[in-house]
């Protein structure tokens, strides 16, 4: 069973982290925006400067390979255990 519960804390981490149309409809104030929308934000400019939405991007990110690399061997062992050799 620890594989069926790393790939659904994957799959749960990942569409929590990258929710957008809830958080932009519900948070109001400029301090509590989650990291998407900042991201959304910068990037809607008249002229947005690339290397700080690709830095923004990359930083967002890295929540998520730390959690699937913690949870990465069950993960694994979930999609190769129901593969008979």
């Amino acid at each position: 069973m620890k594989s069926a519960y790393a790939a659904a804390a994957i799959y749960s981490f990942m569409t929590s982290w990258n929710a957008y149309l809830w958080p932009l409809v519900i948070i109001q104030s400029e301090q509590n925006k989650t990291i998407v929308l900042m991201i959304s934000s910068i990037a809607s400019g008249y002229t947005p400067d690339f290397g700080v939405v690709m830095m923004a991007v990359v930083i967002a990110t890295l929540p998520m390979l730390v959690v699937f690399f913690a949870l990465q061997k069950q993960f694994v062992q979930g999609v190769l255990g129901s593969v008979k050799q």
